[in-house]
């Protein structure tokens, strides 16, 4: 039986030196046979790490001794998947890049459970808000959930000024992965004038955990940010794949693409500005040099098993 889990984490609250802390992580994390990256900032802690379930546990015994009572999400990992290649801690000016000071994080939305979530995708009068970035909605979301369309979180705001009419302040409930986006997201309409605010509690995920399968409301599978790439509706790992290079979910019709390249470009970034020429070159010599690595029956470093590249 495969003993290999996955758990992501976040919590804000105020570091007062994140590089103690960083280093303080990363000699735990030497310790031990956990691989994944953790993320320290002024404003809290984010991370996701894989591995056996008992150094995990010890892992979340020693962030919550440390941080306090945070949300954990656990999942199976399969067996095959190595799901990160290193244990490593990084210091950042934000756990989750938004881009907007001072933003108080203790006026935010209220947390819903599954069973209200699913009340609140059938009042005709909310505005549902997917909070992720589009090629995560591509692959899955809410019925009737609005997509900002964003590439990056830090648009998040201007869709905002452009989208949503403050006169009006609609009742707006929104969602994202593990609900970390959620926080600065509503957090961001309340300072805004936007009064009735909701975020589900715990995210995608915890959603999946929750709910029945008889109420689920969720479409397709969920974006994850390691190399499982996806998980289902189970919260087993998805059936997706990744493009190296601007790393959007990729199907199996889109490794048949003749616009796919390993390694190189996938039919999302073949065309356009996403990849330019020199990164594509560079990309190139990359897998040359992993291909060589193979016929020598060797493993190139950092291979991604879910991009095969």
């Amino acid at each position: 039986m495969n003993s290999k889990h996955a758990l992501a984490f976040y919590k804000f609250t105020p570091v007062s030196d994140p590089k103690a802390e960083q280093v303080r992580w990363q000699t735990l994390g030497a310790e031990t046979a956990l691989k994944g990256t953790i993320l320290v900032a002024d404003e809290g802690v984010n991370g996701t790490l894989i591995g056996e379930r008992k150094e995990l546990e010890e892992m979340r015994w020693r962030l919550e001794e440390r941080f306090g009572t945070m949300p954990f999400k656990w999942s199976a990992v399969e067996a095959e998947n190595k799901g990160f290649f290193r244990f490593k801690v990084k210091l950042k000016k934000e756990i989750v890049t938004f881009g907007v000071d001072g933003l108080d994080l203790s006026n935010k939305g209220e947390h819903v459970s599954a069973d209200t979530w699913n009340d609140l995708l059938k009042e005709p009068n909310v505005v549902v808000i997917d909070t992720r970035n589009q090629y995560e909605v591509d692959i899955g979301t809410f019925p009737g959930a609005v997509s900002p369309a964003t590439t990056n979180f830090r648009e998040f705001p201007a869709w905002v000024a452009e989208n949503l009419d403050r006169e009006l302040r609609p009742k707006v409930a929104m969602f994202c992965t593990g609900g970390i986006r959620c926080e600065k997201a509503s957090a961001y309409l309340k300072e805004q004038g936007f009064d009735d605010v909701y975020q589900l509690s715990g995210g995608i995920l915890q959603y999946l955990e929750d709910v029945s399968a008889d109420d689920n409301q969720w479409q397709g599978e969920c974006f994850v940010f390691d190399q499982r790439v996806s998980v289902d509706v189970d919260l087993k790992q998805g059936t997706y794949q990744q493009c190296f290079a601007c790393r959007h979910p990729i199907t199996a019709e889109d490794l048949n693409s003749p616009l796919y390249e390993t390694g190189v470009q996938c039919p999302n970034c073949a065309e356009g500005d996403a990849v330019d020429t020199k990164q594509r070159q560079r990309f190139r010599e990359r897998q040359k040099q992993i291909e060589l690595a193979r016929s020598r029956g060797q493993q190139h470093i950092g291979v991604d098993p879910k991009t095969n590249s």
